[in-house]
């Protein structure tokens, strides 16, 4: 969707898996055979819980498991789609497992984030290598795809052609007619969002999802949800504890959104925590021989600004004929920051762009859009990303307003605020009003909740993971020096003992515990 300049607003997910998944690391091998034949289930009046009456049929259903990409076990579970009237119509949720290798003690839900992110893909391409053994042995890792996302009733947007197109467009909102184009832009996307996709589009807010969630927590056999949320999937697990408080378990909470926070003021941390993680990149390039730039790290940025302006004039063309501009350039370079692991990548890509080829920023943008080599677009997350964004947060679309904001992201982050500008007109044209609302988020009752921050963390800033800490009655805070987005999976071993022991042996940790 069109945001100021066509700078598309980073999709706040878990970006090490799904560049993992993009460049092809999938598993190789698996810890556990699922059975050949189907197993069937039904959720234990224990594990039910206290809920109104007409939503029985959902928690109480049987549901069917098959195996599916070797070692996994993948069934369909079908929840309200509207939960103010669950009797009318149902959509199914794709749901994942790995069960557990050792002495079982549950099962733990997964969220890779987003929103839009795929949890069935997160497992199935990630899970022996993602989580450590020691919580595999114990817990059924358990994907899902949430409403609106990839298998679960997806919101469809535009075919792969057309993403391609209009990640080719650029818009000037410094002028009336560019102003007039992006509007137009917003408003046939909306449209083409509203006739592609299906009737759930209206209920595909978090709280929607977060109540999915406790009906996946019953079916799967458990009295208490166990869960790991990346980045997004912190906001739908906070979510989840301050609706059901008592039927929280082990919830790990990594890569913190802040749920009080407004999209202006998400906006703002966003740009500046990008902003922040390409000075820590070029300060390390800088004392490299292979750098692509030189001089002190303001000269640094300032020669990575300077080559975007002249892809944002004019679009570099690579040797396959297709063009890069500089939504994509700054869009690959925000790519770039989500780990460290992709630091190298893209010093070699801008190597690249300095010396007048633009095909590995390409290449970069195309892990990012997750668009394979033949034109093929993996995932619906930009248009689910979208779906679920303008439900969850009221949007201002005043054009003065959206200016002013404009110009504050510019001057706190010279090189993504435009990136981040304009994101109101995403939703100006959505065919549905938001539902939701920033607000603190209590959990009174809920036990123990690890909210964990890394310290670099561009896309969900640190400040973020504190602030969230502090909301929840409960809240834990858990610190990761490090840079790049989240911690768990991509962080040392101290950081991988304090969650397993979380998870598996009941230790919480230290308030304050820093790794």
């Amino acid at each position: 969707m069109p945001a100021g300049n066509q700078r598309r607003r980073p999709r706040l997910r878990l970006p090490l898996t799904a560049a993992a998944a993009l460049l092809g690391l999938l598993l190789s091998s698996c810890s556990v055979l699922a059975p050949e034949q189907p197993s069937v289930s039904s959720a234990d009046p224990s594990t039910v819980g206290e809920v109104p009456a007409d939503l029985l049929t959902f928690y109480g259903q049987t549901v069917t498991w098959t195996s599916c990409s070797g070692g996994f076990q993948c069934a369909e579970v079908s929840v309200p789609m509207n939960y103010a009237a669950p009797k009318k119509e149902a959509i199914n949720l794709s749901v994942i497992r790995l069960p557990a290798s050792g002495k079982r003690q549950g099962a733990m839900l997964i969220n890779p984030g987003g929103p839009g992110g795929s949890g069935v893909d997160m497992v199935k391409n990630g899970a022996s290598s993602y989580f450590s053994a020691k919580l595999r042995g114990a817990y059924d890792v358990v994907g899902f795809d949430p409403r609106g996302v990839q298998r679960s009733a997806p919101v469809k947007c535009l075919n792969d052609a057309q993403m391609d197109s209009a990640r080719q467009e650029e818009f000037n909102t410094n002028s009336p007619a560019g102003i007039a184009a992006v509007e137009a832009e917003a408003k046939r996307q909306s449209k083409l969002c509203q006739q592609n996709s299906g009737p759930s589009l209206p209920y595909l807010d978090t709280v929607s999802s977060a109540r999915d969630m406790d009906i996946l927590r019953a079916v799967v056999g458990d009295t208490k949800l166990n869960y790991m949320g990346f980045s997004y999937g912190t906001k739908l697990g906070a979510t989840y504890a301050g609706l059901f408080p008592s039927r929280v378990g082990r919830l790990s909470l990594d890569g913190a959104m802040d749920p009080s926070l407004n999209i202006d003021q998400v906006s703002m941390g966003q740009a500046v925590g990008f902003e922040n993680a390409l000075r820590a990149w070029a300060a390390e390039c800088l004392s490299s021989n292979e750098c692509p730039v030189s001089g002190t790290v303001d000269e640094a940025m300032a020669q990575i600004r300077e080559l975007n302006d002249v892809y944002t004039a004019t679009p570099q063309q690579t040797p396959e004929g297709r063009v890069v501009t500089g939504t994509e350039f700054t869009g690959a370079i925000a790519f770039g920051m989500y780990s460290t692991d992709l630091w190298a990548p893209l010093t070699g890509a801008l190597k690249q762009a300095f010396a007048g080829d633009a095909s590995g920023m390409l290449m970069l943008a195309d892990f990012s859009a997750d668009r394979d080599s033949d034109g093929k677009y993996n995932s619906n997350t930009a248009a689910a990303f979208t779906a679920i964004n303008c439900l969850d947060y009221p949007m201002n679309s005043d054009l003065t307003h959206m200016r002013e904001q404009a110009e504050l992201l510019k001057k706190a982050a010279p090189t993504f605020g435009d990136l981040l500008s304009y994101s109101g007109m995403s939703c100006k044209y959505w065919p549905f009003p938001a539902t939701g609302a920033p607000a603190p988020i209590t959990a009174a009752g809920a036990g123990p909740i690890l909210v964990v921050g890394t310290t670099g963390d561009p896309a969900t800033p640190y400040t973020w993971a504190e602030a969230l800490a502090k909301q929840l009655d409960s809240g834990v805070l858990v610190t990761w020096k490090g840079q790049g987005h989240t911690a768990y999976g991509r962080a040392n071993a101290c950081l991988t003992s304090v969650v397993d022991d979380y998870f598996v042996d009941g230790k919480v940790p230290n308030a304050g515990t820093r790794c």
